[in-house]
């Protein structure tokens, strides 16, 4: 719940808006003057709302006090002037009296989500390089993932990451990790689809010489390695139940017992799993214990597939391009813009790891100076028509240059194929199937309608007998 400071020397105006704020579950406090804000320590508060006029100092004098906290100054004096004035000082807006409900709610609103974007930075990864590199990704959707791993990194609890293969979990786990109260101690990452279900014990909790066939020597688990650092399984809803048991145990209690031993050894270990399979249903069926899933989901965080990251992938593509460039010595190649727009509109089932892999054999199978669709190798999925979500942002001069002349028929035809395909199935399809069907949002289906002209068909209501 976001905390506003209200500074306003007029009692009646000051508890109007107390009022308006609290019943749009804003926690509100007051002053009275400048000097009495200063008291309250507007730093504390995620936005303040202050009249120009006030007795003493102007309330133009909070905004440099105040700072990183926004202020939004009100104004009797709806000039132009007092305005500009109170802007050129730093305020992130103004407001005039008497002002529109409405319109100071939705004034307020966008001040405090624009400061809760400012915050949530892209976390920095360092990879095994050894080089810091930030998490990619600009949209609503991640904004909202830097923001909780900001909060529950420092937190010290059991992260659940829930996404799709290839949306990035790790890069989470150690972003965790790393702004974590653990990041001078070890971050172990385990796959536990990658090993084989008769080891995954054994590998993860170790074992005592002569515990069975093949033990000739004791082993430190995974567990017991991750001592005092932070243990990542992926995949974890891949983990046997004998093996959920175990982690169970590690969670509950802090303990952990080898295989073939009788003696308990104590550990500390965060615990940042993953997965792309819904636990809850796999718990109804018993292919994961549901307790082991409440104790792992105290905190979670959801990655968005690529397809619903807007115009992130084009971004992403940008850099893993020059990386794939560094890779294979050949730099300065570019993509075309019928390679961005189609790397733009496909759906990316394997999201990111897919990308990265198109634009591999991109680099490796261009002739030239640029990347065609052809050198990308992606067709559509089985029954899904390759069709845009929406235009795709302008390239810059240099890049439209670069490209040459497009090929105008390519959107011609994808337009064509559209239209033709909405007119065709609309009377035997729901705009949800249709859009299914064309592998695009019922949002981006109602826009194209608008650009193409096609109206919805509305149906034929039905008459009473």
């Amino acid at each position: 719940m976001s905390r506003i400071l209200i500074v306003e020397d007029e009692a009646i105006i000051r508890s109007a808006l107390r009022r308006l704020l609290e019943r749009h579950d804003y926690r509100v406090d007051e002053a009275g003057s400048v000097d009495e804000a200063l008291t309250l320590d507007p730093q504390r508060f995620d936005l303040v709302i202050s009249d120009l006029r006030l007795p003493g100092e102007p309330g133009t004098g909070l905004i440099s006090r105040a700072a990183p906290v926004p202020v939004l100054i009100m104004t009797s004096y709806a000039s132009m002037r007092s305005a500009v004035d109170a802007l050129k000082l730093g305020a992130v807006d103004y407001v005039a009296k008497p002002f529109d409900h409405d319109e100071l709610l939705e004034t307020v609103a966008r001040v405090l989500h624009l400061q809760a974007s400012r915050r949530a930075e892209p976390p920095d990864i360092t990879e095994p390089s050894g080089q810091a590199q930030p998490m990619i990704g600009n949209c609503p959707a991640m904004q909202l993932v830097y923001s909780r791993i900001r909060k529950t990194a420092p937190a010290d609890v059991t992260v659940l990451i829930q996404g799709e293969s290839g949306t990035g979990k790790e890069l989470v786990a150690r972003a965790l990790h790393q702004q974590s109260k653990r990041a001078r101690a070890a971050l172990i990452s385990v796959n536990c689809a990658a090993i084989p279900e008769t080891l995954i014990e054994s590998e993860l909790f170790g074992h005592e010489k002569g515990a069975f066939t093949g033990a000739s020597a004791a082993r430190t688990g995974l567990v017991e390695a991750a001592d005092g650092g932070t243990l990542f399984l992926d995949e974890i809803g891949e983990l046997p139940l004998d093996a959920q048991a175990r982690l169970l145990r590690v969670l509950q209690e802090g303990e952990i017992r080898k295989i073939g031993s009788v003696e308990t050894r104590h550990v500390d270990v965060r615990l940042i799993a993953a997965t792309h399979r819904d636990l809850r249903a796999l718990s109804k069926t018993g292919e994961f214990r549901l307790d082991l899933y409440y104790r792992l989901n105290v905190m979670q965080i959801d990655l968005p597939p690529l397809r619903d990251r807007e115009d992130d992938v084009l971004l992403i593509a940008d850099i893993l391009l020059e990386k794939a460039c560094n890779r294979h010595d050949r730099e300065g190649l570019r993509l075309s813009r019928a390679a961005r727009r189609e790397i733009h509109d496909y759906p990316w089932p394997g999201n990111v790891r897919e990308l990265e892999n198109a634009l591999e054999r991109g680099v490796i199978l261009a002739e030239g100076h640029l990347i065609h669709p052809d050198d990308l190798g992606l067709s559509p999925p089985s029954g899904t028509p390759s069709i845009p979500r929406k235009s795709p942002p302008p390239e810059t001069e240099a890049a439209q240059t670069n490209a040459g002349q497009a090929s105008g028929e390519d959107d011609l035809s994808l337009e064509d194929y559209f239209q033709h395909f909405v007119l065709e199935h609309q009377d035997q399809m729901s705009e949800t199937e249709l859009a299914q069907k064309l592998g695009i949002s019922r949002k981006s289906l109602w826009e194209r309608r608008q650009r193409l002209g096609i109206p919805r068909k509305k149906s034929p209501r039905r008459k009473n007998d």
